[in-house]
């Protein structure tokens, strides 16, 4: 039987103006004459229809992604780092999104995980003067982008809540061009701007929140080289719990006189998944694409990360948490889960291979996931430099197998700050111990204000501090901080803070 189908929708218009119409056209000469188009060029360059109907917002982010120029830091497929729909996946899951679309939160909480840096406004945080402004000031500019969430009726268009890019300005005229990623339905069309920001103050039925905008644009510096936050993992909301209620009542405890007994409590005290919180990042490539050794991009990424993994193990904390984690007696008892480094490696390595091999084939959304049918560790010769490791493993579903490589930072064992009488020796390679280190010093520094003995308390703020942390792994737990405070945004919509500019 026929399925009903459409082709394309005609624009209505009034009140909006074709892109390509004769109208269209004029609005476009004049906006570039007078500079406000500065950002289009970009957009259109790198400008692609969505490919699902829900994933208007996954299009949007995605085009803004490439125009600023933004490395994802992963393959897309084959050898190329490419933002595309299927990689914007980890603040909900893609197949939710295909269903249900997303929400504004959580496109903004994307976009920073992404590696964008992110400033959101629903429309009650704004005037339709500042929006004004705002877009003015990204028209004018190749370095920032608007987003903007809105509702189709507004202009007298078919469907509901919409994201879409805006490509310029027309000062004259008081208006914004639309640049629909639903291409399929409607082309790129000029608005008055009044009429646009009635279209964003609108309710979004699924947050009961008002739609906004956002403006997106890249950091100075790359903002993550070694560790994310896992935003699709649930550990944040026991994590959550532990910050609000379990450590207020653990710092106040009067029998804690020293740093090394408020860690143990603090290690002890943990949330059993609280280490899978904060990943550390894996660049995976096909193995037949690796050849015999790096490039020197390759190589130029991992030296970095292995400057922060190092970096990571010269801090006081991690000496103090290393001993803990390998003493008998204080961590006998942790409900933080303490399996080797070499299983966790392993486990890890597995779970890399297989979630690799799906990105690589693109298979990110099927139901039939990849599983690991073996890995193994090799080393490789840089250009006469000292040898680095990479993870070699294969993931097979059903009849389809992919082999693919993952490369591993590392950091000299003789370096190491643990305890040398530890019948463990601490790992080269990233482990629990840098997790757990990590997390600490990425924890809002408010936290430990709730410490009741002064002495203690600015002794163990000056423990966590990023003042004490060298450039690139103070520049990694701000990054990280930016995305818990993110990630608390989105899962616990309704949510309207703006981010502290602490951060």
């Amino acid at each position: 039987m026929a399925m009903a189908s459409l082709y394309r929708r005609v624009l209505p218009s009034p009140p909006a103006v074709e892109f390509a119409s004769e109208e269209g056209k004029r609005l476009f000469a004049e906006a570039l004459e007078g500079g406000t188009l500065e950002g289009f060029f970009n957009l259109i360059s790198y400008f692609q229809t969505q490919s699902e109907p829900a994933f208007c917002g996954l299009a949007s982010l995605s085009v803004v992604l490439n125009a600023l120029s933004i490395d994802p830091g992963r393959q897309w497929k084959g050898p190329w780092r490419w933002f595309d729909e299927s990689m914007l996946d980890c603040c909900e899951p893609l197949d939710k999104v295909k269903a249900d679309g997303i929400t504004f939160s959580k496109l903004a909480c994307l976009a920073h995980c992404a590696g964008a840096k992110v400033r959101s406004f629903h429309a009650h945080q704004a005037t339709i003067h500042d929006f004004r402004n705002h877009l003015l000031t990204c028209a004018s500019s190749q370095d920032c982008h608007l987003i903007a969430s809105y509702h189709r009726a507004t202009f007298k268009q078919t469907g509901t809540g919409h994201f879409s890019p805006i490509g310029g300005y027309h000062a004259g005229q008081d208006m914004a061009l639309i640049l629909d990623v639903a291409r399929f339905k409607y082309p790129p069309h000029w608005v008055p701007l009044p009429l646009l920001w009635e279209a964003m103050n609108t309710t979004d039925d699924a947050t009961g929140l008002l739609r906004g905008f956002m403006l997106i644009s890249r950091h100075t510096s790359a903002p993550s080289l070694l560790y994310t936050v896992s935003c699709r993992d649930e550990s944040w909301k026991s994590m959550a719990k532990y910050c609000m209620e379990d450590l207020p009542s653990l710092l106040k405890d009067k029998s804690i006189h020293n740093v090394r007994a408020l860690l143990s409590r603090l290690v002890k005290s943990l949330p059993a998944n609280a280490g899978n919180l904060i990943k550390w990042v894996v660049e995976v490539r096909r193995k037949e694409e690796g050849g015999s050794g790096l490039s020197n991009e390759e190589k130029e990424r991992l030296i970095l990360k292995e400057k922060v993994l190092q970096q990571v193990r010269d801090t006081e904390l991690f000496r103090l948490v290393c001993e803990l984690q390998f003493a008998k007696l204080p961590c006998c008892g942790c409900s933080w889960s303490y399996s080797s480094d070499d299983d966790s490696l392993a486990q890890i390595a597995a779970t890399v291979c297989c979630q690799g091999a799906a990105l690589l084939t693109g298979n990110t959304i099927s139901k039939d996931g990849f599983c690991c049918r073996e890995t193994c560790f090799k080393c490789v010769q840089v250009d006469g430099d000292e040898l680095k490791t990479v993870i070699t493993g294969t993931a097979v579903s059903g009849v389809n197998e992919q082999s693919v490589d993952m490369l591993l930072p590392i950091s000299p064992p003789e370096t190491s700050v643990c305890n040398s009488n530890s019948s463990n020796e601490v790992v080269k390679y990233p482990s629990r111990t840098d997790i757990l280190t990590v997390l600490l010093l990425a924890l809002q520094p408010s936290i430990w204000a709730g410490i009741e003995d002064e002495r203690l308390k600015a002794e163990f703020q000056s423990l966590v501090s990023t003042d004490n942390l060298r450039d690139d792994l103070k520049r990694e737990i701000l990054h990280l901080r930016r995305q818990l405070h993110y990630v608390k945004a989105c899962k616990e919509e309704p949510y309207d803070d703006p981010l502290p500019q602490s951060l």
